[in-house]
C-alpha cells in the first residue's frame, strides 16, 4: 500500500521568520553561483558573497559553515526520503531508487538546471568541493539507510544495509563526475538508470 503523499496545499504555511530564513539562504546561494560564474571559485570570497547577497559575512557563516557548503547544499534530500517512504512496499529496490532519483532530478533540472551543472563541474575541478561532496553523500547515505530500514524491517546499522546504501551513493557520485567530465552532454537521468542497472545486474557481459 502506498503511503499518503502531501502536497504544498496540505502543509501548514510557513511563518514570517521561516520565510525570511529561506529567502536569505537562497540569496546567499544565488550570489555565490553568480560570482563563481563571473570570476571563478578560488577568486570568490565570503566577503564578496555577503556584499552581493546584502548580508553580513557572519550571516553567511551562520547559514553555511564553509564556501564549499554553499556550493553543494541543495534541498533535495527531504524530497528523496519522502518519495522513498511513499513507494509501495512490494516494489523492487531498483524501481524504488529509479523513481526517487528521477523525481529529484526532474525537480532539480526544472528549477535550477545551470546550478546543477555548475555544482557537478566544481566537484570535478575543485578538490575542496569534491571532498565536501563526499562528506555530504555520506550523510545522505545515512538518511537512505534509515529509510530503507523502515521499508525492510532491517537494522539500519546492519552491514548489509550500510554496504547497499553507500554503494548507491558511491554510484551517484561517479555519475555526477562522469556527467561533468563529459561536458554534460548526456541526460543525467539516463546515466543514473545505467548506474542502477550496473548495481542491479553487474557489468554488462560479465560472468557471475
Amino acid at each position: 500500500m502506498t503511503a499518503p503523499r502531501t502536497t504544498p496545499a496540505d502543509r501548514p504555511p510557513l511563518g514570517l521568520r521561516e520565510r525570511k530564513k529561506i529567502k536569505t539562504r537562497q540569496a546567499i546561494r544565488t550570489a555565490t553561483y553568480a560570482l563563481i560564474e563571473e570570476q571563478g571559485y578560488d577568486a570568490t570570497t565570503i566577503e564578496q558573497i555577503a556584499d552581493r547577497a546584502e548580508v553580513s559575512p557572519s550571516t553567511v557563516f551562520r547559514y553555511f559553515p564553509t564556501k564549499e557548503d554553499i556550493v553543494i547544499t541543495d534541498e533535495w534530500d527531504p524530497v528523496m526520503m519522502a518519495e522513498l517512504r511513499a513507494r509501495p512496499r512490494d516494489e523492487s529496490w531498483a524501481d524504488v531508487l529509479r523513481h526517487v532519483m528521477r523525481t529529484a532530478l526532474d525537480l532539480s533540472l526544472a528549477e535550477e538546471p545551470e546550478v546543477t551543472r555548475l555544482r557537478t563541474r566544481l566537484g570535478v575541478e575543485v578538490p575542496a568541493v569534491r571532498a565536501r561532496m563526499m562528506e555530504s553523500m555520506a550523510s545522505t547515505g545515512r538518511l537512505l539507510r534509515e529509510a530503507l530500514a523502515e521499508r525492510s524491517g532491517r537494522d539500519p546499522g546492519s552491514l548489509e544495509l550500510r554496504v547497499f546504501a553507500m554503494s548507491v551513493m558511491g554510484g551517484l557520485m561517479e555519475v555526477s563526475q562522469y556527467w561533468a567530465e563529459t561536458g554534460h552532454r548526456d541526460d543525467i537521468r539516463d546515466l543514473v538508470d545505467r548506474a542502477l542497472d550496473v548495481m542491479e545486474h553487474g557489468l554488462p557481459g560479465g560472468k557471475p
